[in-house]
């Protein structure tokens, strides 16, 4: 006869083994994760090309209307100013453009797109990194575009090729960091007005009084001694070194040591924010 025993019961029962649940998203993981929603925003563009109005129009228009109209008062002709304006209009139409990053940033919210985000199994960050890379081509966009244009005027940058690439390089890789500020800005915005409407009201008057489109050693001292933490101004020396031949200076460093405090600082604000309120 066989006997047959019934499982313990009570508190003499073992423990059944829980299964461990990790939330940790490995590097690897989250740079694909990244990577895979930056191809959604640059499938965006693709299918809303409207997105890509400001960085197409604007540098023409401000690149031809700033270097003929402002040309013969500021730099004495137009061919003496392009070397002071071309660099100077890369930097603030760049700039300018990664403020769209957080009006996108709350339209999507808006709609409700980011809580699928949310809830799927990767990685937080992958939502608004992506999101950033991708704003990366627009910004590429509006650097080849203001050079082009600045060519076809008369422009013509001792820095060569070289010069030019180094210096686009830096103002969009300078770019992708301050849109961290603005992602947390539109995370934490009400409404798409409000963002915008915060974001050009910082980024006009440090572009202005940068340097961009006058030498800052015209202005008054204290506003040259304002510019010594406006991070404009420093992008703006270095795109003007590197395209006009002076090679890499100490503005250099400046703007790259001061990307990476940006991001470090502004990128876990943001995922954060955007976790709270996604």
């Amino acid at each position: 006869m066989t006997t047959i025993t019934a499982p313990a019961t009570g508190r003499h029962a073992a423990a059944a083994p829980i299964p461990q649940v990790s939330n940790h998203i490995p590097l690897k993981q989250t740079i694909a994760n990244s990577l895979t929603m930056a191809y959604r925003g640059v499938l965006k563009m693709k299918h809303n090309p409207e997105q890509l109005f400001d960085v197409t129009v604007q540098p023409i228009l401000f690149t031809a209307l700033f270097a003929f109209i402002f040309g013969g008062a500021i730099g004495g002709s137009v061919q003496d100013y392009l070397p002071v304006l071309i660099p100077g209009i890369m930097v603030q139409t760049v700039v300018l453009t990664s403020i769209v990053t957080g009006t996108q940033l709350r339209e999507d919210m808006d709609k409700g797109v980011f809580d699928r985000f949310k809830s799927l199994p990767i990685a937080r960050i992958s939502a608004l990194a992506g999101a950033l890379i991708a704003d990366m081509v627009r910004y590429a966009l509006a650097t080849v575009l203001t050079v082009v244009v600045g060519i076809a005027i008369g422009y013509r940058p001792e820095g060569g090729v070289i010069g030019v690439v180094a210096a686009g390089l830096v103002v969009v890789v300078c770019s992708f960091a301050i849109s961290w500020i603005w992602a947390l800005v539109g995370v934490t915005g009400r409404s798409v007005g409000s963002v915008q409407g915060i974001s050009m009201m910082v980024m006009f008057p440090l572009t202005f009084m940068s340097g961009a489109f006058a030498l800052v050693s015209t202005m008054p001292g204290w506003l040259q001694g304002i510019n010594k933490v406006n991070p404009v101004y420093y992008m703006v020396n270095t795109a003007r070194a590197l395209m006009n031949g002076q090679g890499y200076t100490a503005d250099l460093a400046w703007s790259l040591i001061g990307s990476v405090v940006v991001v470090a600082i502004f990128a876990p604000l943001a995922v954060r924010a955007y976790m709270r309120r996604a």
